[in-house]
């Protein structure tokens, strides 16, 4: 689950984590009084949930309490189009309006899970302000990475030897170790998928402060976060992706034309990877899991098929714990339902696959049989033809 930077900051303020003085608000007049609060120079940042949005004019350096309510009725409602929204954009409903702060150099931390080894990395760099993508293929020997034992947290050796890569000495030096050990611990201590800092600001004065700041989290730790569950904002999420987490499933939205119905994420992959093979676009994938009821195969197919850019679809399924016969009579029962309009290949392997076959036969409905991934791939491809 995806935060907004102000609930970020919130919830890295209660492990110690230093950040700038601000409050969110959705009312020009309200930023305008909070910049006089700060002193009049106030920075006013839109609160949507992607990266970018300083490029995307998001974000505005205000000099006075009147120059910040113009720019917050400016960025208030605005169509926020970065390299992570998508060019649709994204509506900004809330701004946050910052303190500006002094700026003597600005540095990168992130901490995510390194996979390959099992355990939290933290990650640092003197490129801050910078897209970490764009600095790990320029010049990756510009990111230093040090993982860590979650159980133990991030050790003070581990801490000054990451300080000592960010060049940083002093008393600038000893608030950068207490700084990256508390971040470590709001990672570990929330189930965070990630925790960016970016930039990591250090002020003239030698302060080291969170200047931006994201968090993600496992959304299978949730239910041991009841505040941080509060912060979902669904607004900030595809409405399809909504829809289809009311029934425990799976949806992620993609760019292509091809509707892909499938059970299990290694299975999601591969037959996305074999569209892409075979010449097509993944529009979407829709994950029904190994024990979904008939219920909710048909609501899998009613997401699948709202998607305007569906133009044919994918069902494969290799059934184990799922049965082929349930995904049959759900797709029957949402075709009927709902009607096709767009050809519709199905693969079925796995348990009861000719009870499956025959429910899908006996229909009547128009749906393209294949054997395998390839051919199956390869009549989703062809059925695109026909259909335009």
């Amino acid at each position: 689950m995806k935060i907004h930077e102000y609930q970020a900051k919130e919830v890295l303020r209660g492990f110690g984590v230093a950040t700038p003085r601000g409050r969110v608000t959705d009312s020009p007049e309200e930023a305008g009084r909070i910049a006089k609060e700060f002193g009049g120079r106030a920075v006013v940042k839109a609160q949507v949930h992607a990266g970018g949005r300083g490029k995307g004019g998001g974000v505005k350096l205000a000099k006075s309490p009147e120059e910040a309510e113009a720019l917050a009725r400016k960025i208030l409602g605005m169509q926020l189009v970065t390299h992570q929204t998508g060019p649709a954009g994204q509506k900004v409903k809330k701004i946050l309006v910052e303190e500006a702060l002094d700026i003597a150099q600005e540095l990168y931390i992130g901490i995510t899970l390194d996979r390959a080894i099992g355990k939290p990395v933290m990650m640092v760099s003197k490129q801050g302000g910078m897209e970490i993508e764009v600095v790990a293929a320029k010049d990756p020997g510009a990111i230093v990475k040090e993982p860590f034992e979650p159980s133990w947290g991030l050790q003070p050796y581990q801490a000054r030897k990451l300080a000592d890569a960010l060049g940083l000495t002093g008393e600038t030096h000893k608030k950068a170790v207490g700084f990256l050990i508390a971040l470590a611990k709001a990672y570990v201590a929330t189930d965070a998928s990630l925790a960016e800092i970016n930039p990591l600001l250090i002020t003239g004065t030698g302060d080291v402060i969170a200047l931006d700041a994201k968090m993600n989290f496992d959304d299978n730790a949730l239910f041991r976060h009841t505040a941080i569950r509060e912060y979902r904002d669904l607004d900030e999420e595809d409405p399809l992706e909504v829809e289809a987490s009311k029934f425990g499933l799976n949806y992620i939205k993609l760019d292509g034309n091809v509707g892909c119905m499938v059970n299990g994420a290694g299975l999601a992959m591969a037959t996305m990877d074999i569209i892409q093979y075979a010449g097509g676009k993944p529009a979407n994938f829709l994950d029904v899991g190994g024990g979904a009821n008939e219920e909710q195969v048909k609501n899998a197919m009613r997401i699948i098929l709202s998607d305007a850019n569906v133009k044919a679809v994918l069902i494969n399924i290799f059934g184990g714990i799922m049965r082929c016969d349930i995904i049959a009579t759900g797709v029957v029962n949402a075709v009927k339902e709902i009607g096709i309009k767009v050809p519709v290949v199905v693969r079925l392997e796995g348990t009861n696959v000719e009870e499956g076959k025959a429910i899908l036969k006996s229909s009547g409905l128009a749906v393209i049989p294949a054997d395998g991934m390839k051919d199956a791939a390869e009549k989703v491809i062809a059925s695109l033809g026909k259909a335009a």
